[in-house]
C-alpha cells in the first residue's frame, strides 16, 4: 500500500519523497531503501505534527511541498501534478484536493464563502458541534487530505498550529492551516479530482476491501481499453503485474495473479487461476490452476485433457 503511494509521489516530485515513520519502523525502509528520506515522528500527534517532522529535510530546498497520506494507494501522480500546477499558476498559498461524496462520509467538509472561495475545512466531529451542523454535513465537496503548500509559508506557520483534543488524544490538525491562511488573507484553492476513488484510504479492513475493489475496477478498465474482452468485469481479478495480449477473452471467475503474461487471441476461463506463468498465443484454459509454468502457443487446457509439464529445476554448484 505504501509503495503505491510512494511511487506516485516519486513521479510527481523533483526531490526524493520524505517518508514520516514511527519509532522503530523498519518494514517500509526495507521495501523502499534509499529512494526516500526518512524522518521519525516520535509520538502520534496528528497530521500536522507528522508534517512538522519533515521541516528540517525540506525547509529551503523546495518551493512547493506536497503532503499526502501513506494509506491512499489510488492517488495518481498526475493528480498531484495538477495541484502543483494550480499552486504555481494561481500563486495560492494552499491548494488542496477535494472529492465529491455522500453526506454519510467521514471526510472533512470543504466550506466555501458566498463567492465560492475556500474558507475552511470542517471535520465531521467539529461540524456536529456547530449550530449549522445539518448544513455543514450536507456539503458534498470533501477534503481528500492531499495538499500543495507554498514551502516557505508552510514552514513559517506550521509551528503555530493549535493543539486540539481528538478522540485518541491531543493532535495537531493539518487542516487548520487552511483557516490560518484564509485568516491571513492568503488564497486557498481546491482542485476537484475527476476520480473519486483517489480519495479512498485504507485505514481499516473494511476500507481495504473498498480500495481493492477500486484497484480491480481501474485495472479492468485499463485492459478493456487495450483490446482485451472481459465478459464480466466484476467477477474478473487481474493483478497489477499481469500483461495480456490483444484480442484475448477473459471469462468470469478468472484470477490472473503475480507476474503472469497472457498472449494474444487467448480464451481464459471460466473458473481459471493463472499464477506467475507465461501463456502463449491462441491458448484456451478452462477450470484449471496454472502456476509457475510456460504454456506453449495453441494449447487447449481443460480438466482431464491436459497434463502440466514438469517444472524446470535448476542446480547450483
Amino acid at each position: 500500500m505504501v509503495l503505491h503511494a510512494f511511487l506516485a509521489a516519486e513521479a510527481a516530485a523533483d526531490l526524493p519523497p520524505v517518508l514520516v515513520v514511527g519509532p522503530g519502523e523498519s518494514g517500509v525502509q526495507a521495501l523502499i531503501g534509499d529512494r526516500a528520506i526518512y524522518v521519525v515522528q516520535p509520538e502520534a500527534l496528528g497530521t500536522g505534527h507528522a508534517t512538522m517532522m519533515a521541516a528540517d529535510a525540506l525547509r529551503g530546498r523546495a518551493e512547493q511541498v506536497i503532503v499526502t497520506y501513506g494509506d491512499m494507494p489510488l492517488l495518481r501522480a498526475r493528480t498531484m501534478c495538477r495541484l502543483v500546477n494550480a499552486q504555481r499558476e494561481s500563486g495560492a498559498t494552499v491548494v488542496l484536493l477535494s472529492v465529491s461524496g455522500e453526506a454519510s462520509s467521514s471526510f472533512g467538509r470543504v466550506v466555501r464563502d458566498e463567492a465560492g472561495q475556500v474558507r475552511e475545512i470542517v471535520e465531521v466531529a467539529e461540524a456536529r458541534r456547530r449550530p449549522d451542523a445539518a448544513g455543514l454535513l450536507a456539503i458534498s465537496e470533501l477534503n481528500a487530505g492531499v495538499y500543495c503548500f507554498d514551502g516557505d509559508w508552510l514552514w513559517d506557520n506550521i509551528g503555530d498550529l493549535p493543539l486540539r483534543q481528538a478522540r485518541r488524544g491531543p493532535e495537531y490538525y493539518l487542516t487548520d492551516l487552511v483557516e490560518m491562511a484564509v485568516t491571513q488573507g492568503r488564497a486557498v484553492e481546491a482542485v476537484l479530482t475527476d476520480d473519486p476513488d483517489e480519495g479512498l484510504g485504507a485505514g481499516t479492513r473494511a476500507e481495504m476491501v473498498a480500495v481493492e475493489r477500486a484497484f480491480r475496477r481501474r485495472i479492468n478498465d485499463y485492459w478493456l481499453g487495450n483490446g482485451v474482452t472481459l465478459v464480466e468485469p466484476d467477477a474478473t481479478y487481474i493483478g497489477p503485474d499481469v500483461v495480456i495480449g490483444p484480442d484475448t477473452v477473459i471469462w468470469p471467475n478468472t484470477f490472473l495473479q503475480g507476474r503472469t503474461t497472457i498472449g494474444e487471441e487467448c480464451v481464459i476461463g471460466p473458473n481459471a487461476i493463472v499464477r506467475d506463468s507465461t501463456v502463449g498465443d491462441r491458448c484456451r484454459i478452462e477450470q484449471l490452476l496454472i502456476e509457475e509454468i510456460a504454456v506453449p502457443d495453441d494449447t487447449t487446457a481443460r480438466p482431464g485433457e491436459w497434463r502440466q509439464p514438469p517444472r524446470r529445476r535448476t542446480g547450483v554448484v
